[in-house]
C-alpha cells in the first residue's frame, strides 16, 4: 500500500494487497435493527428542499401504513426534528441508541436530538461528521422499518461518500430546483451515484412554480425548468414537481409537516411501494 493511499479503492487503479471492494466497506446495522429498504435523498447543493421532500415522503408512506424511519445525515444543518415538532432528546440504554418517534410513529435520529441546545453549532471536521452518520446506522436501534430515509447533506464530499460505501442504499431520489446553475450541480451528484453504482430512483423538482390562488395560473419564479434535460441526459424519471406553497413552509416552521397530505409526489410513492 502506498504511503499516499487515500483508502478510496473504488477510484484507485493500483492492485495492492490491501485493496478492498465496495462491499468490504459495508457496515452492519445494529443487531436489533430490522430495516427492509434504505432510500437516500440527495442534492448537489444546499437549500433546494431535501428535508422537505424527505419529510413529505416519510409522512405519506407512514400514512399509507408503512413503518418509517428518518436518519438525518445532515450533521451541520439538521432540520428534520424541527419539521416534525420534536423537542425531546434521544435516549440510550446498554443495548444502543433509541430514536425519537413522531406523533404518527415515524422514528427519527438526528444530531439535534443529542445536543444540549438545538442551536449549538457542530464544529467538526469531515471524518468526524462522517463517522457520526455511520454511528446512526450501526448504534441506533431501528426496530422494524419498511423504509429508512436518509436526509443526506448536499454535495459529493465525505458524508455522501461514507453513506454510499458504508450503508446498503437501495436507491436515491435526487432533489433539484429550476435554476440552470443548480441543475448543473445536481448532475455532479447524479454522476457520483452512477460512479458508486447506487441506483437512482428518480428526480424531484422543488420550487418548480407558484400557482396563483386567484387566477390559478402557474408562474415560473425561477425561470424555465431544466429537470427534463437532466432526466433525458441521465435516463432518470421525473417523480414530481413541488410548487412554492406557503402552507408547506408554515407546516415546517410549526413542526406539523406530517399533517400535510400532498399529491405532487404520487409517482415517487408508487415506485417506493413497489420496492417492498
Amino acid at each position: 500500500m502506498s504511503e499516499s493511499c487515500g483508502h478510496d479503492c473504488n477510484h484507485c487503479g493500483s492492485d495492492c494487497a490491501e485493496r478492498k471492494t465496495k462491499n468490504d466497506f459495508l457496515e452492519k446495522p445494529h443487531n436489533l435493527s430490522r430495516i427492509k429498504k434504505v432510500i437516500g435523498i440527495v442534492s448537489g447543493k444546499g437549500g433546494v428542499g431535501k428535508t422537505l421532500v424527505t419529510s413529505l415522503l416519510a409522512s405519506e408512506m407512514r400514512r399509507q401504513g408503512f413503518r418509517i424511519g428518518i436518519l438525518d445525515g445532515d450533521i451541520t444543518g439538521p432540520s428534520v426534528p424541527k419539521s416534525f415538532g420534536i423537542s425531546m432528546k434521544a435516549c440510550a440504554n446498554e443495548m444502543g441508541i433509541l430514536p425519537v418517534q413522531t406523533k404518527s410513529g415515524i422514528e427519527i435520529m438526528s444530531i439535534n436530538l443529542l445536543l444540549e441546545n438545538a442551536t449549538d453549532p457542530v464544529i467538526w471536521r469531515g471524518p468526524v461528521i462522517a463517522g457520526t452518520v455511520k454511528q446512526f446506522w450501526t448504534e441506533v436501534i431501528w426496530t422494524d422499518i419498511d423504509f429508512l430515509f436518509i436526509d443526506m447533506p448536499p454535495g459529493t464530499g465525505d458524508v455522501p461518500l461514507t453513506i454510499f460505501q458504508s450503508i446498503p442504499v437501495d436507491g436515491i431520489i435526487v432533489v433539484t430546483s429550476p435554476q440552470e446553475l443548480v441543475s448543473m450541480i445536481v448532475s455532479k451528484a447524479v454522476k457520483m451515484a452512477e460512479m458508486m453504482t447506487v441506483p437512482i430512483i428518480g428526480l424531484v423538482e422543488n420550487m418548480s412554480y407558484f400557482q396563483c390562488p386567484d387566477c390559478g395560473g402557474k408562474h415560473r419564479l425561477f425561470g424555465t425548468s431544466h429537470i427534463e434535460d437532466i432526466s433525458e441526459t441521465h435516463h432518470i424519471p421525473i417523480l414530481g414537481k413541488l410548487p412554492i406553497n406557503p402552507l408547506l413552509s408554515k407546516a415546517c416552521d410549526e413542526g406539523k409537516i406530517e399533517d400535510i397530505s400532498v399529491t405532487w409526489l404520487t409517482p415517487a410513492l408508487d415506485i417506493l411501494k413497489e420496492m417492498v
